[in-house]
């Protein structure tokens, strides 16, 4: 049981990093606002990134909210494995 939980969390984390990291790249590329790519990732990154940027405004051109983000969802996924581990 404790191996499906820690199977799932960690999918979940690795689901959430690829999004955030492909939103990043996104940035450097030349598409539009509009476009479908463009407009579905931002509906996936941007909950997730809004606290942080709360913590972080960007910085001229770099935004850092990313890494924080990317930083804290890794911490959290590990302590939520390490107490599943616990418990079982």
């Amino acid at each position: 049981m404790a191996s499906y939980l820690i199977g799932l969390v960690n999918l979940v984390v690795n689901i959430i990093t690829v999004i955030l990291i492909l939103y990043a790249l996104m940035s450097f590329m030349q598409l539009e606002p509009w476009h479908p790519a463009r407009r579905f990732l931002a509906q996936l990154a941007e909950p997730i990134l809004r606290p942080f940027r709360n913590l972080i405004p960007p910085v001229g051109m770099f935004d850092f909210s990313i890494m924080l983000a990317l930083f804290v969802i890794q911490i959290l996924g590990q302590g939520v494995i390490l107490l599943i581990r616990s418990a079982f």
